[in-house]
């Protein structure tokens, strides 16, 4: 009986579990100190608001109820910045470089899978590169706030250059302007500052140390030939796709045949900004509410794809666009392999791929259900027309831990908040993660059924 009890225990302590229980533990002590009198300039905001900026926080999201510059002191926005730091950087990665400074080693399990889940590859220095990804971190957002002081000290005093800085990198999108960065959408170096910012910390740490190593050696050697890893180039050429073709989009969509007041190269830079952020940052340049129908519904498909894996972003990420492509390319080519430049994918990470994108569909389509409930279900279609768009840019915003809102996020009911949080949560940990702790509980078959034909179409 003890065994048994101990051996559930171990299952339900799984490592593959404890980035849920940390991440729980992190929201539920930030909503503590954001509820603080100390967090706030005038009366304290309300426990389920608390809940959900924990919750925006730590999973990198920046949907927000409360208005950050306002309604928080400076103690408050302090607050919020190490939730996002915290959240970028991963729970699991503080809590194993914690471990690993404390005892100077870590277990078998722990070492693959944080491996696994950070750097794709299960033989790696542990403490070598956990060092190296805070560090390489805390360099970029050193930087990216020094650029921002520059381009405006006035906008952007040394805390608020801090803060925009690790906002961007841990692509969480929370600003201490009112408007964002609409403010700013004339202004290239903060544009292409915040724009570096969020790609490099989508891109996935893996990718980012890579490219480390490969810019050293061509500076030490510019005539040596360097062959990045598949993974490097899949994550690159993919997130360089969906930039380009999201930045053409929303130009022609938005600004193409009727320009405005607004000028040719503010056109050209807030569509690339655009075409970034909604890929998992959560900033804009231009109001949402304004934008037209195309443009919102093509970013609900960037924000449903999100970032690379190990990375800040969420969403189901670029890797799994790439193999559902080419799984469908393949199908229709009639090849029996999925096939991505020089190689084919695995059958397990189709498989998973396959996985991730039914569980995502799913999980957004019962949300979907229950927001169109709780927000107006016994309001007629006749006057709740563009509502059911709202919705959805917001369940997909949530999801895929974009924090973009058409406006809908301060007008939420308790229970639309609930969900948006339920969503945010389980976006940014990933629905497979969530899967593998309820799979790792339990009990695996050893036999297999007899197989038959079904028909299909």
């Amino acid at each position: 009986m003890n065994i048994s009890f101990r051996n559930k225990i171990r299952s339900i302590f799984a490592p593959i579990s404890l980035p849920v229980f940390f991440f729980l533990g992190a929201i539920i002590a930030g909503a503590w100190l954001l509820h603080s009198p100390l967090s706030c300039q005038g009366p304290a905001i309300s426990w389920l608001d608390a809940l959900f900026t924990a919750t925006s926080a730590v999973c990198v999201t920046g949907l927000a109820v409360a208005d950050t510059g306002q309604e928080f002191t400076r103690t408050g926005q302090s607050v919020l910045l190490l939730l996002i730091q915290m959240g970028g950087l991963g729970i699991m990665t503080f809590s194993s470089l914690t471990f690993f400074l404390w005892k100077k080693r870590v277990s078998l399990t722990d070492r693959i899978a944080v491996g696994q889940s950070l750097f794709n590859n299960s033989l790696f220095h542990l403490g070598k590169f956990l060092v190296q990804i805070v560090t390489v971190t805390l360099v970029i957002e050193f930087c990216g706030a020094v650029l921002l002081f520059l381009a405006d000290p006035k906008g952007f005093s040394p805390f608020s250059a801090v803060f925009h800085a690790v906002s961007a990198f841990c692509n969480a999108g929370f600003s201490l302007h009112p408007d964002s960065l609409v403010g700013y959408k004339s202004n290239w170096l903060v544009n292409l500052t915040i724009i570096a910012l969020i790609v490099l910390g989508g891109i996935g740490f893996a990718v980012i140390v890579e490219g480390k190593d490969i810019l050293q050696a061509r500076l030490k050697n510019p005539q040596q030939k360097i062959q990045p890893s598949w993974h490097f180039t899949v994550v690159v050429q993919t997130s360089l796709f969906l930039i380009l073709a999201g930045w053409l989009y929303i130009y022609c969509a938005e600004f193409l045949g009727h320009m405005g007041t607004i000028s040719q190269h503010e056109a050209i830079l807030t569509s690339l900004f655009q075409s970034v952020t909604c890929r998992t940052a959560g900033f804009n340049s231009l109001d949402l509410a304004s934008m037209t129908n195309a443009s919102l519904v093509f970013m609900i498909f960037l924000m449903f794809i999100g970032g690379a894996p190990g990375s800040c972003a969420g969403g189901t990420k670029v890797t799994t666009f790439r193999i559902l492509a080419a799984f469908i390319r393949g199908q229709i080519s009639d090849q029996e392999q999925v096939v991505i430049g020089k190689y084919a994918v695995d059958r397990e990470s189709v498989n998973k791929a396959l996985t991730l994108l039914f569980f995502s569909v799913a999980i957004i389509f019962l949300c979907l259900i229950a927001l169109d409930v709780t927000e107006g279900g016994n309001i007629p279609h006749t006057q709740a027309r563009g509502q059911f768009l709202e919705i959805l840019f917001e369940t997909v915003s949530a999801f895929g831990t974009a924090g973009l809102s058409t406006g809908l996020t301060a007008q939420l009911s308790p229970p639309g908040k609930v969900i948006i949080m339920f969503l945010m949560f389980v976006g940014r940990l990933g629905p497979l993660v969530l899967l593998g702790s309820i799979q790792s509980m339990r009990t695996k078959i050893l036999f297999s059924r007899p197989e038959e034909k079904l028909s299909v179409g």
